[in-house]
């Protein structure tokens, strides 16, 4: 080999010392999202792979689809997609990607909305294989729609398509702890666009008629708040809506817990007063965190103590305990602390419960797993709440699961009615006493 070339080959090796090692696939600036992607899933999988059979989730498949994107990866920006289509994949309704850092905080998500969004007015329900409007008001109220028409079309697509279409979207980025959670959102949150739209429904009225309209958008809410229908004349307590029925019975609609829940559930009490049985309505209810003995404890009556499960007992609580039949109703908007407090009543056998579905399935403990790069960190579920529900199944992954299931029916809704409280007053009135173990007379309970 010649001098030259010698001296050439030395003049190269010096140049590549003295840059350093050159960067990997996916690293720039410092940070290496191979690592951070690889270390995401690898964790993941030691605490949450338990749910995996479950949900029926391949994360071999989802790793190697995982770390093939992830080597594209080549901005911060790309990262937060890569780490949030790993939660979407998880289907856990808690998970989330978190920032560490001021420089993770100011990472834009790329496909942020830049007009407010709002819904048409109106939320959808399922009726076997039929997709209905339950309620509506704002744009949708103004084109005409009402309650109990069918939904046929959307944008030309028939509407269970449509709905399909919308889940798969809204799986991509975001967890759903079961397939009961994520159709419910997609009739509620997933109607929503942004302001000034429009979307173009064909109908089914109660007679057979089809109608077809163009729905613009304008504000209105995209969040449930409860029942189909609110019963009239409900007074307020908290976030919770409260009173007497025509029939008599009494009613509790409860839109969330939160710690002070105990009071407020002994205040609405006293003031229903005597009833000779009371609707919990759980729909829609968005969790929060309070004393479950406390809660439960309201519905044993003063004097007198409740068996739990197979472990204690619970003692009766505050000063206007309630001591007879109770029906709940829940949906698959009860979820969180939702799941745990409605839950109670049917398996500790104090009430009798109802619902379009079971509820969401996303109550559990979690865990924060801080990446490598200190940029990012997955927040996910690691241990299902109330383990003894469900036979031992828990409830994250399978929700509560009602007594009866009860579809609505779409000629209520059209007349203003709520099937679910017609139902509920219905078997007040003929309590199946055989499915509940929760015994009124025990404790001294009198019509």
């Amino acid at each position: 080999m010649k001098t030259s070339h010698l001296a050439g080959l030395t003049a190269v090796l010096l140049l590549l010392l003295l840059a350093g090692p050159a960067e990997p696939k996916g690293r720039k600036g410092g940070t290496d999202y191979v690592k951070d992607a690889r270390f995401a899933l690898e964790e993941i999988e030691k605490a949450c792979g338990h749910f995996f059979r479950a949900k029926d989730i391949d994360w071999k498949k989802v790793s190697a689809e995982i770390l093939k994107e992830a080597k594209k990866v080549k901005t911060d920006q790309d990262h937060l997609v890569l780490l949030c289509r790993i939660v979407g994949k998880l289907e856990d309704g808690h998970a989330s990607v978190r920032p560490l850092t001021e420089k993770a905080k100011a990472v834009k998500w790329p496909f942020a909305k830049t007009v407010r969004q709002s819904g048409p007015g109106m939320f959808w329900c399922r009726v076997g294989k039929r997709i209905y409007v339950k309620n509506c008001w704002s744009a949708a109220e103004d084109c005409a729609i009402k309650p109990g028409m069918e939904v046929v079309k959307v944008d030309g697509l028939p509407a269970m398509k449509w709905l399909d279409g919308k889940i798969a979207e809204m799986r991509e980025f975001g967890g759903y702890s079961t397939d009961e959670q994520a159709f419910y959102a997609a009739c509620h949150w997933g109607l929503a666009a942004d302001r000034g739209t429009g979307t173009s429904y064909e109908l089914k009225k109660i007679d057979g008629k089809r109608k077809k309209v163009t729905v613009t958008r304008r504000k209105a809410p995209t969040t449930p708040v409860g029942p189909a229908i609110f019963p009239e004349g409900l007074s307020q307590e908290g976030r919770q809506h409260y009173g007497k029925l025509p029939s008599g019975f009494g009613y509790i609609h409860l839109r969330d817990c939160p710690g002070s829940l105990p009071a407020q559930i002994d205040k609405m009490l006293g003031e229903i007063g005597h009833v000779p049985g009371l609707i919990l309505d759980c729909r829609a209810n968005g969790g929060g965190g309070f004393d479950h003995d406390a809660v439960l404890g309201q519905f044993v009556p003063k004097g007198h103590e409740m068996p739990r499960a197979k472990a204690y007992k619970i003692k009766s609580h505050g000063e206007n305990p309630y001591g007879g039949p109770i029906v709940v109703i829940v949906d698959a908007g009860c979820r969180s602390a939702g799941e745990t407090m409605s839950g109670m009543f049917k398996e500790d056998g104090r009430g009798y419960m109802i619902g379009e579905s079971h509820t969401a399935g996303m109550s559990s403990s979690k865990k924060t797993i801080p990446l490598p790069s200190g940029m990012f960190a997955m927040y996910v579920s690691v241990r299902s709440n109330k383990a003894r529900f469900n036979g031992g199944r828990g409830i994250e992954g399978v929700g509560v699961i009602p007594h009866e299931i009860v579809p609505y029916d779409p000629k209520d809704l059209a007349k203003g009615v709520d099937t679910q409280i017609r139902r509920a007053e219905e078997l007040l009135k003929d309590f199946p006493q055989g499915k509940v173990p929760y015994r009124p007379k025990k404790y001294g309970w009198k019509k």
